[in-house]
């Protein structure tokens, strides 16, 4: 009888610690997928026109002060022309106006610094909005890295956009398509 009485403790015990380590599991599950990083890639391909394919990698990001915005990354491959290689800043309207004509000044983790022309030096769309060359200056972007964007407003304000490796080996991705 005290061994039936032992055996039935000892299924409840094991039951027990079996449901427990069941529901560690499915809560370390759980977890573990609500946090994930939205890291997927946001590369688009575009078929503009027959002759003409536009490769583009978009994202939001906040600056050093807190405003969001959209950086997008292009090439654009059309027959018979060498493909352009374009990073466009755009800001919510009415919170940054870009002073053109003005390279964008892109530093890394290691110390070194880059600048891309300003595409819209002539004429920009609107001025919430800059597009600059970077051509010779993608391939010698650290992939493991994250960067920063630095350029000035128009009322003479610093904006300093952090963009992770992540991007940058996106970007390097659409550039070797």
């Amino acid at each position: 009888m005290k061994s039936s009485l032992i055996k039935d403790r000892i299924r409840r015990i094991l039951s027990l610690i079996l449901l427990a380590v069941t529901i560690a599991i499915l809560m370390c599950v759980g977890v573990g997928t609500f946090n994930l990083p939205s890291a997927a890639a946001a590369i688009q391909v575009l078929e503009e026109s027959p002759d003409r394919i536009l490769y583009q990698s978009r994202h939001k990001f906040q600056d050093n002060r807190g405003n969001a915005w959209q950086v997008v990354f292009f090439k654009r491959v059309e027959a018979d022309e060498s493909p352009s290689l374009n990073l466009r800043l755009v800001a919510f309207p009415g919170t940054a106006d870009f002073a053109h004509p003005q390279p964008l000044k892109i530093k890394t983790k290691t110390g070194k610094q880059f600048e891309a022309e300003d595409l819209f030096a002539e004429a920009a769309p609107t001025a919430n909005v800059g597009q600059y060359n970077l051509e010779n200056i993608l391939d010698r972007l650290p992939s493991f890295a994250s960067i920063d964007l630095v350029t000035t407003m128009k009322d003479d304000r610093t904006v300093a956009l952090k963009i992770p490796s992540e991007v940058i080996l996106e970007w390097q991705t659409i550039a070797g398509y």
